[in-house]
């Protein structure tokens, strides 16, 4: 029986009995107590008898037992309707009032991403927007998926992303730009869609299918990203930087400062090191912003923190300062293998590390399970023997372009057990993986899903996105209260959690600078830590 009808049937027995006792009451009183009562105080008592608010004077009229006991007979039914109506009409209100309600459109919306698909790729994307502030809507079709997403704090609203409707609704002409990540179909379909609607609006899309991208540019879209090429771009930027010593994926912090990771080789001096004790910055004149110690991030390490193999360290300054402290995290016995990429895994991404390798003029060596053009030995990468017969003991590095994180994993620990040198450069297909391949012995691990996020953020924005997977955030602002105090005497790091990597006077870039450097009124200063930390700083100097 639905909820509707059991309604019905409770306000009809309620008020049958209601009336049955009304007439009942002004019965009683004149047979047993030879008192008259009208209609109206009949129903008065009832009510009252009902709603347990006591009585008037007509209870000291009941002076026989037959009264007293329609009295008890009106209270415990009472008492029986208020306790049925509380799963019928109370605990629905209250559960509408709690129900949370996805919205169908967004407000006032403008200059925002419109996303359509809630991905891996995508979750990453909101995570890099959320730290540089830029406002977004996921367009969700299933209801309960978005009342899901909606109470994670996610903004979402419900509706078609193939729907003409739902895209006005997103306020697709006002946005800076739509990524679609649902699948190769319907990707092309909201091309269409945002091409008809809002053809100014920036319209990027992801294929699985490589051979496919062109059809996403003829419905329109403005980029195509194809999730395997990006990370074969990525694993083999890292693997040339391995062979040639040079410093890869470096971003920009105005002309001259550059930010960048880079991983501690065994066998470098570092290992074995704290950071207070590697004295990086006397050494090189670069600054120690972040750290991933087996895949976990510290922002602004300890100086008793130690560093460890494989541990990945996020640095700042000048391109000399960086060129400096890649060479002093190089391991000696690396920097002189000068042998092939060794590649493992020929599919998609596989083959695209070995364009990019082949481009930089490096020679390269292929293991695949099947035998195809380009395969130079047919193996399993996790058979020791396989390696060895393509001449890992020569190899100036390795990528892992495995189809599966746990054949990853363990073509790790085997290709370490053979080669503790060289250099192990994985890729993850999922980002939960992420710590346990730098625990079976890879030297970087780059994750789909990252890579992809990255990409996307400094695609829309048009610059290069500082997050690093975490919330880092880089500023720029005027000394204010700290003018006339040395970096020493401001403890800029113990006040607030914040590092001081530059300082701008009179034009100039100051990286090379000690604790007894004081700054000057007109100085700004560059610094760098999570987020809040960044906050605490901004109101210390203002």
């Amino acid at each position: 029986m639905s909820r509707r009808r059991r309604a019905y049937y409770y306000l009809g027995a309620f008020a049958a009995v209601t009336i049955l006792y009304t007439i009942a009451y002004g019965a009683g009183m004149a047979v047993f107590e030879s008192a008259s009562r009208t209609l109206t105080e009949s129903l008065l008592v009832v009510v009252q008898s009902f709603t347990t608010t006591g009585y008037g004077e007509d209870a000291a009229a009941w002076t026989t037992p037959q009264m007293r006991l329609l009295a008890i007979a009106m209270q415990v039914t009472g008492v029986f309707f208020v306790f049925m109506a509380l799963p019928l009409f109370v605990a629905p209100w209250i559960e509408q009032r709690l129900t949370t309600t996805v919205p169908d459109s967004i407000e006032d919306a403008d200059d925002h991403v419109v996303i359509c698909g809630y991905t891996p790729r995508t979750e990453m994307l909101i995570d890099e927007l959320r730290m540089l502030e830029e406002s977004y809507v996921v367009i969700e079709p299933d209801r309960d998926t978005a009342t899901d997403y909606y109470e994670e704090g996610i903004a979402v609203m419900h509706g078609d992303p193939e729907s003409i409707d739902s895209l006005t609704a997103a306020g697709i002409e006002d946005a800076r730009a739509l990524v679609a990540d649902v699948n190769d179909e319907v990707n092309a379909s909201i091309a269409l869609a945002v091409d008809q609607l809002a053809p100014e609006t920036r319209t990027i899309t992801f294929v699985e299918d490589a051979t496919l991208a062109d059809y996403h540019r003829y419905a329109g879209a403005d980029q195509v990203f194809t999730p395997r090429h990006l990370i074969g771009e990525s694993l083999a930027q890292k693997a040339t930087t391995a062979v040639t010593d040079e410093v890869s994926d470096a971003v920009e912090i105005g002309d001259e400062l550059e930010i960048v990771e880079i991983p501690i080789e065994a066998g470098s001096d570092l290992v074995g090191t704290t950071i207070g004790e590697s004295r990086i910055r006397e050494r090189t004149g670069a600054n120690v912003i972040g750290a991933w110690f087996r895949g976990q991030f510290v922002s602004s390490p300890s100086p008793a923190d130690r560093i460890n193999a494989r541990t990945v360290l996020l640095v700042a300054g000048r391109e000399p300062q960086l060129q400096a402290f890649q060479e002093l995290a190089s391991a000696k016995a690396r920097r002189q293998r000068r042998g092939p990429v060794l590649i493992c895994g020929y599919g998609e991404v596989g083959s695209t590390v070995k364009q990019r390798v082949v481009r930089a003029g490096l020679p390269v060596t292929v293991i695949d399970l099947d035998e195809k053009p380009g395969v130079d030995v047919v193996g399993d990468a996790t058979d020791p023997d396989t390696l060895e017969k393509a001449d890992i003991d020569e190899a100036s590095s390795v990528v892992l372009a495995l189809p599966d994180d746990t054949s990853a994993v363990f073509a790790s620990l085997v290709v370490r057990q053979l080669e503790p040198d060289v250099e192990v450069v994985v890729r993850a297909n999922e980002t939960a993986n992420v710590q346990k391949l730098y625990r079976a012995g890879a030297d970087y691990v780059l994750a789909l899903a990252t890579v992809s996020g990255r990409m996307l953020a400094s695609t829309i924005f048009g610059e290069d996105v500082i997050t690093f997977d975490q919330g880092v955030e880089v500023v720029r602002l005027p000394v204010g209260t700290l003018a006339g105090q040395s970096i020493a005497s401001a403890d800029i790091r113990a006040e607030t959690g914040c590092t001081v990597i530059a300082i701008q006077r009179n034009g100039e870039l100051i990286t090379d600078f000690d604790p007894t450097f004081t700054f000057e009124d007109d100085d700004e200063i560059i610094v760098t830590g999570p987020d809040d930390r960044v906050s605490a700083f901004t109101a210390l100097v203002e």
